[in-house]
C-alpha cells in the first residue's frame, strides 16, 4: 500500500527553523520526483521545492530559495524539507508529493504555523 506520511510541523517563532519529514512506504522514493507543496488558508496550493529522479536536481520557488532545502535519504525512504528564517507568510499546511510518469501520490499534510 502506497503511503506518504508527513511530520515535523508545529508552531515556530519568526526567524526560527523546522525540519519536515515525509516517510514513504509501498514505493521507493529514489525512483520518483519528490516535492513539497504548501497551502495557506484561502490560497491555492503552491509548489515549494522538488528533487528530481534521476539526478537529484533540486528546484525551489523563488520565495523559498536560500531558506529551504529539500533532500532525500534513500536508506530511510524519506524526504526532508529543512526550513530556516521562517516568516509568518510561510504559515500553511505542507504536503509531500511523489510523481513518476502518470503516478502521483500525496500525503495528508502537516501544519506549520509561524507566529510570535
Amino acid at each position: 500500500q502506497v503511503q506518504l506520511v508527513e511530520s515535523g510541523g508545529g508552531l515556530v517563532q519568526p526567524g526560527g527553523s523546522l525540519r519536515l519529514s515525509c516517510a514513504a512506504s509501498g514505493f521507493t522514493v529514489s525512483n520518483y520526483a519528490m516535492s513539497w507543496y504548501r497551502q495557506a488558508p484561502g490560497k491555492e496550493r503552491e509548489l515549494v521545492a522538488t528533487i528530481t529522479s534521476p539526478g537529484d536536481t533540486t528546484n525551489y520557488a523563488d520565495s523559498m530559495k536560500g531558506r529551504f532545502t529539500i533532500s532525500r535519504d534513500n536508506t530511510k525512504n524519506t524526504v526532508f524539507l529543512q526550513m530556516t528564517s521562517l516568516k509568518p507568510e510561510d504559515t500553511a499546511v505542507y504536503y509531500c508529493s511523489a510523481k513518476r510518469a502518470i503516478l502521483n501520490y500525496w500525503g495528508r499534510g502537516t501544519q506549520v504555523t509561524v507566529s510570535s
